[in-house]
């Protein structure tokens, strides 16, 4: 293999993709939409409206009009009005909805079913309020006629927490934190494996099918050899993605922070000075992210981000040598190249789902195996990589990964050896199995 001519190639490959608009506009608009969109999310998760609900209670149980306050959202009144003449002055508009509170047979009923009468819907988080402050007003109506302290039966509730204390070698320090922490970090890595499997694969392959439809691979291979080819275009695509990769994590660290100042600027000026000074000094806030940012310090980074970067590289090496495979034997079909790509496609899907299985517990013997095997490892193994696997399941990993890179790239090299010259014939399963037969 002439690694000249290799270079040449991964050259080629590396500066046609980096120079392009499209990847330069991509590469930096994809952390300002990851930024944007976690911050629009976040404002739509905590947006309440400012409509409010003026609601008539007719409340046939006498228990609800001492105990059922007013909110933001819900103003209750009780008039004392027959029950036609209420239904009516909510057609009229002058209240929102009837609330009919039926008698209670006892003060242990476990179950109360109400009416409300509206042509005014309210939304699930709403009707959901709605039923929590009922709830809680006839709370107190039953510890009022029953002669219960509210104080006492709190002292009855217990917070535990549970800190887990290593008994081997192990030098970390685990608390309460460390299982969330660990699957936050773990879910995202996996995620950006997913993403990287698609985005890059899928590259290479359009890459391969480009080439093969314009004839120019044609020219190309008077040159080169199909392997040095093939090789030099995984080698390139995968020099763009550990760039594109590297300007992502250093724009959305800083995009993050520049957002983060500016929000807490934001929402500093719309938040009451009392309220604010009140979350400033809460011990319970406080508390809280002094443990995450202590259980971020206490993972071994230096374990982790070396390991993500070797399975980045291995992940997108075995998978793109199947894409560029499929690309080198379907052309211009892009209904061919989808069937083709549905075994390569589905053990990605089925990565995925372990690892959602994995981040609720990594040790089970699915989570193990399913580290090790070179298919899924890329994806589940990074999801692992937080809760400090055993050792030997990492290095088992990683091995198991190489050699099925080796095998892949060998497998797929045999097939774009003899597809990327294939013209007028449709590319069957059972023709990629003669073309791997082939000497």
């Amino acid at each position: 293999m002439n690694w000249d001519k290799v270079k040449l190639i991964i050259g080629r490959e590396y500066l046609t993709r980096v120079r392009n608009k499209t990847f330069i506009l991509g590469t930096i608009l994809t952390p300002i939409g990851i930024v944007l969109l976690s911050v629009i999310s976040g404002l739509i998760m905590s947006h309440q409206g400012n409509e409010s609900y003026k609601i008539a209670v007719r409340d046939e149980a006498g228990a609800l009009e001492a105990f059922l306050k007013d909110s933001k959202r819900f103003d209750f009144e009780f008039p004392s009005l027959p029950k036609d003449s209420l239904i009516a002055g909510v057609k009229t508009g002058r209240w929102d909805g009837l609330l009919v509170v039926p008698a209670l047979d006892s003060l242990t009923a476990t179950e109360v079913r109400l009416k409300y009468y509206t042509d005014r819907r309210m939304g699930l988080d709403l009707s959901e309020a709605l039923k929590d402050k009922i709830a809680g007003a006839f709370r107190q109506y039953k510890l009022a006629g029953l002669h219960l302290d509210e104080s006492v039966l709190k002292r009855l509730n217990t917070s535990i927490s549970i800190d887990p204390e290593p008994v081997g070698k192990q030098r970390r320090n685990y608390s309460e934190w460390t299982e969330g922490v660990a699957a936050a970090i773990g879910g995202a890595m996996g995620f950006f494996m997913y993403m990287v499997v698609f985005i890059y694969g899928m590259m290479v392959m359009r890459s391969a099918m480009e080439e093969k439809t314009s004839r120019i691979v044609e020219v190309i291979m008077t040159g080169v050899k199909p392997f040095e080819l093939m090789l030099g275009k995984l080698l390139g695509v995968g020099a763009v993605g550990l760039t594109q990769l590297a300007i992502w994590i250093v724009l959305i660290i800083v995009f993050s922070l520049v957002g983060s100042v500016a929000m807490g600027h934001s929402m500093t000026g719309q938040i009451d000075p009392e309220v604010m000074r009140q979350i400033q000094t809460s011990s319970a806030v406080q508390a809280n992210v002094t443990k995450i940012m202590q259980e971020l310090s206490n993972i071994n980074w230096w374990l982790i981000l070396p390991m993500f970067l070797f399975y980045f590289l291995g992940g997108f090496f075995l998978y793109a040598a199947l894409f560029i495979a499929v690309g080198s034997a379907v052309g211009d079909d892009v209904g061919e190249s989808q069937s083709l790509t549905l075994p390569i496609v589905l053990p990605v899907i089925i990565a995925i789902y372990i690892m959602f299985s994995v981040l609720r517990d990594p040790n089970t013997d699915l989570a193990v195996w399913a580290s090790i095997f070179p298919l899924f490892s890329p994806i589940v193994m990074p999801a692992r990589l937080p809760y400090d696997p055993p050792s030997w399941q990492i290095a088992a990993s990683a091995l198991a990964l190489i050699v099925g890179v080796w095998f892949f790239v060998w497998l797929a090299a045999r097939i774009y050896r003899v597809g990327i010259l294939m013209y007028g014939k449709k590319a069957t399963y059972k023709e990629l199995l003669k073309w791997l037969r082939q000497s």
